[in-house]
């Protein structure tokens, strides 16, 4: 008689690994989003999104309702060229990122700018948000 040793998460361990590369692994037409920053100033929330090689008229920055919308889209341009990719990482397409914004933000002041694929807009506070200090006077 022979011993044979199971193993009873082997089946849980396999859907895993496949889950796990699923998740992983470049898809064609996987949307994407650019990751964010949001840090506050005294006088300004300030956002940064991470939009590397997407031009600028591909990029549109809306402020309605206390929201702001970014979205844009990076394009994949194959050249007839190239002789094949080996692996395809970054992803392509369209994307859309939307913020809830907090009623201190005056939406009529937001800016943006666009450099070195970092896109920044400034939302900056109401003046009755602005901290402000209050001088007391102490009567002896």
């Amino acid at each position: 008689m022979s011993i044979t040793h199971t193993d009873p998460l082997a089946n849980l361990r396999l859907f895993e690994d496949a889950f796990t590369r699923m998740l992983s692994e470049p898809r064609a037409g996987r949307p994407w989003s650019p990751a964010v920053d949001i840090f506050e100033t005294e006088d300004e929330l300030v956002l940064k999104a991470d939009v590397p090689e997407v031009e600028l008229k591909d990029i549109d920055v809306r402020v309605e309702n206390q929201t702001l919308t970014l979205s844009g889209e990076r394009k994949f341009e194959k050249e007839d060229t190239t002789k094949g990719y080996h692996r395809i990482e970054r992803a392509y397409g369209q994307f859309t990122r939307t913020f809830t914004l907090p009623s201190t933000v005056d939406t009529e002041q937001v800016a943006a700018e666009y450099h070195n694929g970092v896109l920044t807009v400034k939302l900056p506070k109401k003046a009755a948000a602005k901290p402000r200090q209050v001088k007391i006077d102490v009567k002896q």
